[in-house]
């Protein structure tokens, strides 16, 4: 749901009443993972998607529904053997989606306010929801920071809020969403209850290094995926907001000083572009001793051989240098800036979700990554998922 909270906010700042239905559990093969989400205001706009289309009908009348009779309803829709035309995910996945009136009356609309107002401005925010217990506890809400402060209640039950809390800061510390267990009186014995988390942190990063055309286009591709896009070069004439004007950040500065001094962490992505050994090879010295999600460099097979010489030399180890992309991208044949972006960015993701950069009709591993592994909480047909 955070990913329309844009348009959400807006929707509350104008004091619109929307029902917003969200995945809280997959398994099995499905088109959207959880947190995917439907709202439907008043007037019967609709924004977002729960199912890249196998369920949107039946999502939408359950939307209208809560939004008349002010009830938060948790349903779980499958394959449909008699008709792969019904209501029913063809793919032949699960998906639990929880179904939420937000009205002006409603008692969780000031937690939600909180989650998509802090999510608008970049801050680290979460949102927890009870999505499997007791009728009056399902769907309240609870927006919780990093520092532990927090919006909203669970019906009247501080020892719950505070155990709720303190789960729900581990999952935002790490950025993730994801799914507890636990006991009406806020322990871990016989659990009742399962907490669907939502995270808002800020974009990571990615660091283009070189500003060249091929940085033109990732940065436009790195844009497009979500990123926070910083180009760094050492000469001005090249590193300017003409060249550049959708990056976030344009630094000049040599590549090495400036990764040294700027902050990166595991979900950050750097792509260096520079294609000059005097730039190379310190600055994929200090980049392979960082933290990052992927670290990939432009280059010829000849180009890569010397680089990978020069950093033997300079006292990387293999397991280092396993961590090099080099060649960047994948083999698609890429030929133009633009194409030679997608081959890069197909990488990145194929590198952060477990892909393997196989075709599809050519690979036996699952189309949907992640799904397979989700453990089921009692009497839940969700998960703990990570």
């Amino acid at each position: 749901m955070l990913d329309m909270a844009d348009e959400l906010n807006r929707w509350l700042e104008e004091g619109r009443d929307f029902a917003v239905a969200t995945v809280v559990a997959v398994s099995g093969s499905a088109p959207r993972g959880p947190g995917a989400a439907l709202a439907v205001d008043a007037d019967g706009t609709a924004i977002g998607s729960v199912s890249g289309g196998c369920v949107e009908g039946a999502v939408y009348d359950l939307c209208a529904q809560a939004l008349a009779d002010g009830e938060t309803v948790r349903e779980r829709f499958g394959y449909s053997d008699e008709d792969a035309f019904a209501v029913g995910l063809t793919c032949g996945g699960v998906l639990d989606i929880l179904v939420t009136p937000v009205r002006a009356d409603g008692p969780d609309r000031k937690a939600l306010q909180t989650v998509l107002s802090a999510a608008v401005r970049g801050e680290a925010v979460a949102l927890a929801r009870i999505v499997h217990g007791p009728a009056e506890l399902l769907g309240r809400a609870l927006a919780v920071r990093l520092d532990g402060s927090y919006e909203g209640d669970l019906g009247g039950r501080p020892d719950l809020e505070r155990a709720v809390v303190d789960e729900t800061r581990s999952l935002l510390d790490a950025g993730r969403t994801g799914t507890f267990a636990i006991a009406q009186d806020g322990s871990h014995c016989e659990p009742a209850l399962s907490v669907f988390v939502e995270s808002s942190v800020p974009p990571p990063r990615m660091i283009v290094f070189g500003a060249i055309d091929f940085a033109a286009a990732l940065v436009r591709i790195g844009k497009f995926l979500g990123y926070h896009v910083t180009v760094c070069d050492a000469r001005p004439v090249f590193a300017t907001r003409t060249r550049f004007p959708e990056a976030d950040d344009i630094v000049v500065d040599w590549p090495h000083r400036y990764l040294h001094q700027t902050d990166t962490d595991d979900r950050t992505v750097v792509c260096v572009l520079t294609h000059d050994a005097k730039f190379d090879v310190p600055l994929l010295e200090a980049a392979l001793r960082l933290p990052a999600a992927y670290i990939g460099a432009m280059g010829s097979r000849r180009t890569h051989a010397d680089r990978d010489r020069r950093l033997r030399e300079a006292g990387l180890t293999d397991a280092e240098l396993t961590r090099l992309h080099s060649p960047i991208g994948l083999d698609l044949g890429a030929r133009t800036p633009e194409e030679t972006a997608l081959s890069i960015a197909a990488e990145i993701v194929a590198t952060r979700h477990g892909g393997t950069g196989l075709p599809l009709s050519k690979s036996h591993t699952p189309i949907h990554h992640g799904t397979a592994a989700r453990r089921c909480l009692p009497g839940d047909g969700g998960g703990r998922f990570e």
